[in-house]
C-alpha cells in the first residue's frame, strides 16, 4: 500500500512532465516554415527581348510552324521563299489592308463617317463605336489598322462605296488589279466567311502595294495613338509585337480567328534593303517566330537570286 502510494505520485509526473513538451514538438513540426519572398526581377530591356533568328542562307532549313507562308523583295516584288504560297486559306484580320489601302486611295480623309446602328453591332474586336458618332476617315485608319476594329472597318466600308456587300467586290476586284487570281473578300473585317479567302502570294501583293502608300506606311509602323470620343479618350496599341522584338520591323498587321489561326503580314528594313513577310494558319509562338525567320532571310536575300522552299 505504501508502496502503491509512492509509485502513484511519481507516475503522475512522469506522463504528465512529458506530455507537453511532446506537444510543444509536435506543434514544432507542423508549423509551417515561412517562405522567402523571391526577390524582384527586373524587366527585360527591349533589346533583350527582341528575336534574333539564326537562319541559314538554305531555305529547306525553314522551318515553320506555318501552313502557308512567303516572303518578298519589296523593291522588286521577287518571292524570295514561299511554302504552299498559291493554297488558299482565310485571311483574318489582315483582310484590313485591302479595306485601308481603298479608304486611303479614295482621298478626302478628313471627310466625317457618321457611325450608323449597323456598324456599332458589329462585334468581337472593336472599339465600341455608338450610332450617331462623328469621326474622320483619317482617326477610323488608325483604330482601324491599330486596334484592328471590326465596328470601323464596318463604318469604313460601308461609307466608301455604300453597303458592305458593294464595298467587297470594290476590294476583290482590286485584288484581281494588283494580279491577285485566288482572292475574294466578302467584308472589309475578316471576320470568318467559308468565301472569305486569299493566298500568300496575293496578301503579299496586296501588302506590297499598301506598303507604297506613304499614310498607310506611317499608320502601320506606329506603336500606339490616342483614339479621340465625345466620351473621352483611350490609347491605342500595335497588335503587331514584331515592332519592338524584331529589329527594323515597320509593320503591317496580325489578324486571327479559329478558322484562320493566327496570320500575320509583316515588314522590315535594313541596310536599303526591305522584305515583305506573309504566315497564315500558324500558331503563337508561330506567328512571331516564323515571321522573324522570314524577314531575316528576306533581307539577306533581296538583291539576290530567288529561291523556292519544299
Amino acid at each position: 500500500m505504501r508502496f502503491s502510494r509512492l509509485i502513484f505520485p511519481i507516475l503522475i509526473v512522469f506522463f504528465f512532465g512529458v506530455q507537453p513538451s511532446e506537444a510543444a514538438h509536435k506543434r514544432h513540426r507542423r508549423t509551417p516554415a515561412r517562405k522567402s519572398t523571391p526577390a524582384r526581377k527586373t524587366p527585360p530591356s527591349a533589346a533583350a527581348t527582341q528575336l534574333k533568328p539564326s537562319v541559314s542562307d538554305d531555305p529547306d532549313d525553314l522551318v515553320l510552324a506555318a501552313r502557308g507562308a512567303i516572303v518578298l523583295d519589296a523593291l522588286s516584288g521577287r518571292a524570295l521563299y514561299e511554302k504552299n504560297a498559291d493554297t488558299r486559306f482565310y485571311p483574318a484580320s489582315t483582310t484590313k489592308i485591302m479595306t485601308g489601302l481603298l479608304v486611303i486611295e479614295a482621298g478626302n480623309l478628313d471627310q466625317i463617317v457618321e457611325v450608323t446602328l449597323e456598324d456599332s453591332k458589329v462585334g468581337e474586336s472593336s472599339l465600341n463605336i455608338h450610332p450617331g458618332d462623328r469621326i474622320t476617315r483619317r482617326q477610323m485608319l488608325l483604330g482601324l489598322m491599330l486596334k484592328s476594329a471590326n465596328d470601323v472597318a464596318h463604318a469604313l466600308g460601308r461609307d466608301n462605296a455604300g453597303s458592305i456587300e458593294a464595298f467587297a467586290k470594290k476590294m476583290t476586284l482590286r485584288a484581281k488589279e494588283l494580279g491577285c487570281v485566288n482572292t475574294q473578300f466578302i467584308n472589309p473585317h475578316g471576320l470568318h466567311n467559308l468565301a472569305h479567302y486569299t493566298t500568300p502570294r496575293d496578301l503579299a501583293s496586296i501588302t506590297r502595294t499598301a506598303m507604297n502608300q506613304p499614310l498607310f506606311r506611317q499608320l502601320v509602323s506606329t506603336k500606339t495613338a490616342h483614339w479621340n470620343t465625345a466620351a473621352g479618350g483611350i490609347m491605342l496599341t500595335n497588335h503587331n509585337r514584331l515592332l519592338d522584338k524584331f529589329a527594323g520591323c515597320n509593320g503591317v498587321k496580325t489578324g486571327y480567328t479559329i478558322p484562320a489561326q493566327q496570320v500575320l503580314a509583316s515588314s522590315a528594313v535594313r541596310d536599303g534593303k526591305e522584305a515583305i513577310a506573309i504566315v497564315m494558319h500558324t500558331d503563337k509562338p508561330g506567328i512571331w517566330e516564323d515571321s522573324a525567320k522570314l524577314l531575316e532571310f528576306g533581307l539577306r536575300k533581296c538583291g539576290a537570286t530567288p529561291v523556292a522552299g519544299k
